[in-house]
């Protein structure tokens, strides 16, 4: 089993077993691949060492993926966060961000529904 980043990629398609890693989709794996000059529809467990190793190397200097990505992005929403801005705030509350609405279908931003009993007379 071969292992990028950190990441122990499933012996498919290499295009395809890249998008295992945090921070590569798919179009990313293709150029990734055409950088290495490395056939995408090819298995992972048939690559050389030296093909693993020019991944690698593509990956670490022209992406930033996995713990980078992520610290990144938590500290991106800390950020909205702190200075109070809409989206900071909706985030904070655990609700959708881009407009959606929240009378119904807001789920699974919501959680599990809260019960409140009706008014007695």
């Amino acid at each position: 089993m071969a292992r990028l980043v950190g990441i122990d990629l499933p012996n498919k398609h290499v295009n395809i077993a890249l998008t295992y890693i945090y921070g590569i989709g798919r179009s990313s794996a293709n150029e990734i691949c055409e950088k290495a000059k490395i056939e995408p529809r090819r298995l992972i467990n048939d690559l050389s060492q030296e093909e693993l190793n020019s991944l690698r190397q593509i990956i670490e200097s022209d992406y930033k993926v996995e713990g980078r990505l992520r610290t990144e992005v938590a500290l991106n929403i800390k950020r909205l966060m702190d200075i109070g801005c809409y989206r900071g705030l909706r985030h904070r509350k655990g609700l959708p961000l881009r407009g959606q609405r929240t009378r119904t279908n807001a789920r699974t931003r919501k959680g599990k529904k809260k019960t409140v009993a009706g008014k007695k007379k």
